[in-house]
């Protein structure tokens, strides 16, 4: 299981793992925190060295009741950074978290690989059309509504059931534009509740009939810090915990925000899967 990255073959067999770059000043667990050139790099650098093969850099908070960004501010917000981190880690896969067609555009423009779209193509409806003619591999997440109303969106019959669903058509869209590159996010903590989120999670190894990559996103997030009524600050655990279970179910994808110790977790998982 293989994706294309500006011509570099990324295999998958081998779990990897995606560094979380926020440049938001409102981000639940890291907003504000990379401010200038210092930090990025500095973060960027302890990222690389830590082990991450990609980073994944957003301008808009997702969180639930996030506040609008518009498309000019989420671009001051991101290029520069993308520019910064090619100028320096030009051999670094660079994600982009947005659904935005034009931010996809102008970011791959300038050295991005992936594009990350919370939705899937069903906010912006030249996503697509811009991913397929770039040929970037395009990560694809489940959620419902926005971040102001998707907590309110929790209706579900059989959630995996309804998930798989909802992916079985975005994929045929997918198809028909051309992409080949695909990756699946189930989207934990998007409209879902905190049961349900451990529901998809402990069904995760049915995603596999899509058959394309997994990609699990659960650091730090509330789904942990609820359960032990703590913080995000005080989540890490919870997250390797999470992380390590995602793996043995079939993660391919760790989209995280502490990059050494993902790292360990797939270091363990591969060292006990080699028998």
């Amino acid at each position: 299981m293989t994706i294309n990255c500006k011509g570099q073959l990324i295999d998958l067999s081998t779990p990897k793992v995606m560094g979380i770059l926020n440049v938001t000043p409102n981000s639940f667990y890291d907003g504000g925190k990379f401010k200038c050139e210092v930090e990025i790099l500095s973060q960027v650098r302890k990222m690389i060295s830590e082990g991450a093969t990609f980073i994944d850099i957003g301008g808009y908070s997702s969180k639930p009741k996030a506040e609008y960004v518009s498309e000019k501010e989420e671009l001051l917000r991101i290029i520069p950074v993308v520019e910064l981190i090619q100028k320096h880690f030009p051999k670094m896969l660079i994600s982009i978290d947005t659904f935005r067609s034009e931010v996809a555009r102008i970011c791959i423009e300038n050295g991005a690989a992936i594009i990350n779209d919370i939705s899937s193509g069903s906010i912006d409806d030249k996503m697509m059309e811009t991913v397929a003619k770039y040929d970037v591999p395009y990560i694809m997440m489940h959620k419902r509504g926005t971040p102001e109303t998707m907590q309110k969106m929790t209706n579900y019959e059989n959630i995996v059931k309804e998930i798989l669903f909802y992916f079985s058509g975005k994929v045929a869209t997918v198809r028909s534009f051309g992409i080949n590159d695909l990756i699946i996010d189930p989207g934990f903590g998007f409209a879902k509740t905190l049961d349900q989120n451990y529901e998809v999670l402990q069904k995760f190894e049915l995603f596999d009939i899509l058959e394309l990559p997994l990609l699990i996103g659960v650091s730090r997030k509330s789904m942990i810090y609820n359960v032990f009524k703590c913080t995000p600050e005080e989540s890490l655990n919870g997250t390797s915990v999470l992380n390590t279970i995602a793996l043995t179910k079939g993660a391919k994808i760790l989209r995280v925000h502490d990059v050494k110790e993902a790292m360990e977790c797939v270091t363990l998982f591969n060292k006990i899967n080699q028998f």
